[in-house]
């Protein structure tokens, strides 16, 4: 993955798919049936946030890395 937001990667029972979120990133949310699969769907929809924002005049966070404790 090129992006360094950071991202939350989970398995959801009732999607029967690997969730990945964007915290930094409103509403950005990606999937896939595997781990790989997800993290590649997540650079794809990140590269798509980013330059939908471009396109619209809209402030592009700055990636913070970690943002909690686990």
């Amino acid at each position: 993955m090129n992006s360094k937001y950071e991202i939350i990667m989970y398995w959801s029972e009732d999607d029967n798919r690997f969730i990945v979120e964007v915290p930094e990133l409103p509403g950005c949310v990606a999937d896939g049936s595997t781990r790989g699969e997800a993290l590649a769907n997540a650079q794809i929809v990140i590269d798509q946030w980013i330059e939908t924002a471009k396109e619209l005049g809209r402030e592009i966070p700055r990636a913070k890395g970690k943002l909690a404790y686990a």
